[in-house]
């Protein structure tokens, strides 16, 4: 596995750009998650270039099979996703036979940083839903595109429809 920055990152083994870990980013506070805009490339990795970071990691083939073969890996990944539907206001539930993302007591306050016209966070949201179908997760991708589908339906005035429909293609494996 070693010589991917993704997969040396998620691992543990290497830091990114800036010499954060894995572990370090996960545990930034709510507003740092908010005011910082270089993270969420390392914790949610495409195979494009970022056009907000340069020293993003670009997601390969390869680091696509480590993730597919290493359940650590993506024990790891779903950290990240837990720490991100924490910032969006939402709580993971499993009730058993369906995996649920459910609005958290914070919601509200939560989705006043995020649930705006043109907010950068909708682009946040579209990384990590891709991400997550592309690094072996489509189930947890599934769940969150059900869950902004119903924040959708009740705010269609602050996310546009164009937002909506990047949220869908991402949401398809």
């Amino acid at each position: 596995m070693a010589g991917s920055r993704i997969v040396d990152f998620y691992a543990g083994a290497a830091p990114d750009h800036r010499g954060r870990s894995l572990a370090q980013l996960q545990s930034q506070s709510l507003s740092a998650l908010e005011s910082n805009h270089d993270y969420i490339q390392w914790l949610f990795p495409l195979p494009e270039r970022s056009s907000a970071s340069a020293h993003a990691p670009i997601l390969t083939p390869a680091d696509i099979e480590a993730f597919a073969q290493s359940p650590a890996l993506r024990s790891s990944l779903l950290d990240s996703l837990s720490v991100m539907l924490k910032f969006y206001g939402f709580e993971s539930v499993d009730t058993g036979s369906r995996l649920e993302f459910r609005r958290g007591p914070d919601f509200a306050a939560r989705s006043e940083v995020w649930l705006t016209a043109f907010n950068h966070n909708y682009l946040r949201l579209t990384r990590i839903l891709r991400a997550l179908n592309l690094l072996g997760c489509a189930r947890h991708a599934d769940t969150l595109f059900r869950a902004l589908q119903d924040v959708y339906r009740e705010h269609a005035d602050a996310i546009s429809e164009e937002t909506f429909e990047y949220w869908q293609r991402a949401a398809r494996r």
